[in-house]
């Protein structure tokens, strides 16, 4: 295979992780705040993200082997560096399995309620992803690899059709609400929506450790999930009244239902419900069989169907019971991810840099000042996080 070809599919990789069930919170959580002071925090989060994805990549190249976070972590901080890294992780990896199987319960209710006309518990409805998944899970990648295909397909066929449809709904009026200070609920789960570094290392193998490439790759695969996060601020919070957006955050609803129930769209209302449905999805696989995959080596479990049914159980387990506690499992999950993200995927990569020899960027005052700069901003966020 070519490397121009490799190339566009690291960017695809980069975007679709980090294209995810994020997106569906973004327009509610940002609504209070408003279009402009939204707009301007997501370009933030994203200079901060990319800036410390090029951090990781140093770290990454300057390691030798085929490094991952937590060895990493262990050759640049030491070992308590890689513990902490390894309890970040982890917790990180439940925190969005919560959030993924916390939204999906709520389109299996609409979606059942509407073939049968029943309307299920919440309590079962949380089982309905995890268990019907559970078998995909379990075949590890190659159970994943040709679902995903289709559903990301899916997923793409369903943005368009919003992207079309919805914008002649739009109203410009709707843009003029500014509340700078309702940005503090938004910064934790904007920040999980552009994670998408812990695919670096496997890119790195991918590309054959060229730079050139690997740069340009995280630099237009990061890009493009800002110009599709833009684009549907404009649709949703265009075309939603602020009352229903708030409505739908207090109920812990996704972006969508309030979407397809302002315009009464038949199209856009179908087109949200799918498009919510493969967002879900798509990310609950990659980190679902991630956080099974990592807890099968972390706890060295034997590959055989006993030690992939613990590996199971452990991946699920937590986050169910996390969401039989709170009501708006959705949000808050999300909320404590964008800390973790901060923490991991900021501060650390920050954090090894500064360590490396090899670059004499770092060693400057000009180096120091930036991996200081993306250190405190990354901080402030699980600052954030813990006033809220």
């Amino acid at each position: 295979m070519s490397k121009n070809r490799r190339l566009v599919g690291a960017i695809l990789l980069i975007a679709g992780t980090t294209i995810g069930a994020g997106m569906l919170a973004l327009p509610v959580i940002t609504a209070s705040a408003g279009f402009f002071p939204s707009l301007g925090l997501l370009v933030v989060t994203w200079l901060v993200m990319l800036c410390s994805a090029f951090f990781f990549l140093d770290v990454n190249l300057a390691v030798r082997g085929e490094p991952n976070l937590i060895s990493m972590a262990g050759r640049t901080l030491g070992k308590f560096g890689k513990v902490v890294t390894w309890v970040l992780y982890l917790l990180l990896l439940y925190s969005l399995t919560a959030a993924y199987i916390a939204a999906s319960a709520m389109l299996f209710k609409q979606a059942i309620f509407f073939v049968t006309g029943c309307e299920i518990p919440n309590v079962l409805a949380q089982f309905i992803l995890p268990v019907v998944f559970a078998g995909v899970i379990y075949l590890g990648i190659v159970g994943i690899d040709w679902i995903n295909r289709v559903l990301m397909l899916g997923l793409v066929v369903a943005y368009a059709l919003l992207v079309i449809f919805a914008p002649p709904y739009v109203q410009p009026h709707f843009f003029s609400h500014v509340d700078f200070s309702a940005l503090k609920i938004a910064v934790t789960v904007v920040f999980t929506s552009f994670g998408f570094h812990i695919v670096i290392p496997s890119l790195t193998t991918y590309l054959e450790h060229d730079k050139k490439y690997l740069r340009k790759a995280i630099w237009i695969g990061a890009s493009i999930p800002l110009g599709v996060y833009v684009l549907w601020q404009v649709i949703v919070l265009g075309s939603v009244p602020l009352e229903s957006l708030e409505l739908a955050w207090s109920r812990g609803e996704a972006a969508t239902v309030p979407l397809a129930a302002i315009l009464q769209n038949h199209v856009i209302a179908i087109a949200a419900q799918l498009f919510s449905f493969f967002a879900i999805v798509t990310s609950f696989m990659g980190v679902s069989l991630s956080l099974s995959d990592f807890l099968t080596d972390g706890l060295k479990l034997k590959k055989s169907w006993e030690g992939r049914l613990i590996a199971i159980a452990c991946t699920f387990a937590p986050p169910l019971f996390f969401l039989f506690t709170y009501e708006k499992g959705f949000y808050l999950a999300l909320n404590h991810a964008g800390a973790l993200v901060a923490l991991l995927l900021g501060v650390l990569p920050a954090s090894m840099a500064w360590t490396l020899k090899e670059h004499r960027f770092y060693k400057t005052v000009w180096g120091r000042t930036v991996l200081m700069s993306i250190m405190g901003i990354s901080l402030s966020v699980l600052v954030f996080d813990l006033l809220s």
